[in-house]
């Protein structure tokens, strides 16, 4: 009976990961083609695209943490069996969206002229870097859209609409870049159009993908069954806002430090100059293909571990979290050791500058052997994520973020005078740190005060 209990919830964690994994690799095609084709232009090219890149994920990871208290309550919501206070949780998502999407926006076009000399940025590369970050912060209510209702999607187990209109993202911006950033060519007999915009070109292509994504997400988030909007219409629950709310802004508050923590750690590498920049700017780009493994599984265990916080089951949170991770461990050491040994194949691919390679090939090795702590590490966020526990993670990010990897960067850069490829063993050792820091909280039990709570 035990071995059968194994197997159908292998199959149940792997029938909801494999939607996830789909996706976080369609994401990971198209930043690659995007890097490929930016890359082509130049080094300087890159810098100026890669200089706010950090600033883009921490705009973005500000409706990441609204779609955690939206994906939590109904996760936990659909444990519980209590389909009413899943669609109420699930309706809330609307008013996130627009909300967040709108300060968003605001926001980031206002600080566009400024940002890349708040980085640093070589003078160089501070125009295109400027113009770059305004396009695509224009579509931020629709990017906003696909990353909330994503994640409502998600708490009642729908892992495949979010991956299918991911789809449909990726393919108009991989076939929008090749039309608006190059100039028309010829390609046998045939003429291909071509904008010639470069930088710009890439930008444009991007805001257009967000725009259709938004509408679509939006489309099917109305369409579930589970939200009963075609009954009900959208109402605002002042309670159950409120109860996301309290998973949400821990999550905030820790994405907003991590992402602060990586803008400050670009604004160091900035100093180091255009190549080393280029070559960082790459390297994580091109890192990001051996994290598909974590980011889908994670997914998988916030949901889950949802559902079982709802039900009160210690066990199934316990087993649930251990399964996936061990999963999550084998599966990133295979791509660390891939990542290894092909990591100057890999550069090549986004630039045929020898410098930016050399540098970024190093550095890729570098973060190779923690592959496997990294995977441990995106499971346990998913995992305290989908029980709402979030305000112990805010407080272990603070501390390794900023206690380790950027003091520890400052002073290589700036008192040993030392390279990009120390700078990146303090990337490393921070993750390594938190990944510790969030296993003791779990194995420690700290988190079972949530099974205790009256029913959801």
């Amino acid at each position: 009976m035990e071995l059968l209990h194994d197997k159908n919830d292998l199959k149940k964690i792997l029938t909801l990961s494999f939607p996830a994994i789909v996706q976080e690799a369609l994401n990971t095609v198209v930043t690659y083609v995007d890097t490929a084709m930016v890359g082509a232009l130049g080094a300087a090219s890159s810098a100026a695209v890669g200089l706010t890149s950090s600033v883009g994920w921490f705009v973005s990871n500000f409706a990441v943490a609204f779609g955690v208290g939206v994906l939590a309550i109904c996760a936990q919501s659909d444990g519980a069996n209590n389909k009413e206070k899943m669609q109420k949780a699930g309706q809330q998502a609307i008013f996130m969206t627009i909300g967040v999407g709108i300060l968003l926006t605001i926001g980031c076009i206002i600080i566009s002229p400024y940002l890349p000399i708040w980085l640093n940025g070589d003078p160089s590369i501070r125009n295109e870097a400027s113009t770059y970050f305004f396009i695509i912060s224009l579509p931020m209510l629709f990017r906003t859209s696909v990353v909330i209702f994503s994640a409502a999607l998600r708490g009642v187990s729908d892992m495949k609409t979010p991956m299918i209109i991911n789809l449909w993202m990726n393919m108009i911006n991989i076939i929008l870049n090749y039309l608006l950033i190059y100039d028309t060519h010829q390609i046998s007999l045939i003429s291909i159009p071509g904008a010639n915009l470069g930088v710009k070109g890439a930008a444009i292509a991007t805001a257009i993908s967000y725009v259709v994504g938004g509408v679509l997400m939006f489309r099917q988030y109305y369409k579930n069954t589970s939200f009963q909007f075609y009954q009900t219409g959208f109402h605002f629950d002042k309670n159950i806002f409120k109860e996301c709310l309290t998973i949400s802004i821990p999550v905030m508050m820790e994405r907003s430090v991590i992402c602060l923590g990586h803008v400050t750690f670009s604004s160091l590498i900035a100093k180091l100059g255009v190549v080393q920049l280029a070559a960082h700017t790459i390297a994580i780009q091109a890192e990001q293909a051996f994290y598909v493994p974590g980011y889908g599984f994670q997914s998988a265990a916030a949901t889950l571990v949802g559902n079982a916080v709802g039900q009160k089951d210690e066990d199934k949170v316990k087993k649930t979290t251990y399964l996936i991770c061990a999963i999550t461990s084998g599966l990133m050491l295979i791509a660390g050791l891939i990542l290894f040994f092909n990591a100057s194949l890999l550069m090549r691919i986004f630039t045929p500058d020898l410098k930016v390679i050399e540098i970024g090939s190093h550095v890729l090795r570098i973060v190779s052997i923690s592959e496997p702590i990294y995977g441990i590490l995106v499971i346990l966020e998913g995992t305290f994520n989908g029980m709402g526990d979030t305000k112990a993670p805010f407080i272990f990010s603070l501390i390794t973020m900023w206690g380790v990897r950027i003091f520890g960067s400052w002073m290589i850069i700036n008192v040993f005078h030392l390279g990009l490829e120390i700078v990146w063993i303090m990337m490393v050792c921070d993750n390594v740190s938190r990944c510790i820091l969030l296993g003791q909280r779990f194995f420690r039990g700290k988190w079972k005060y949530l099974l205790e709570r009256e029913a959801v």
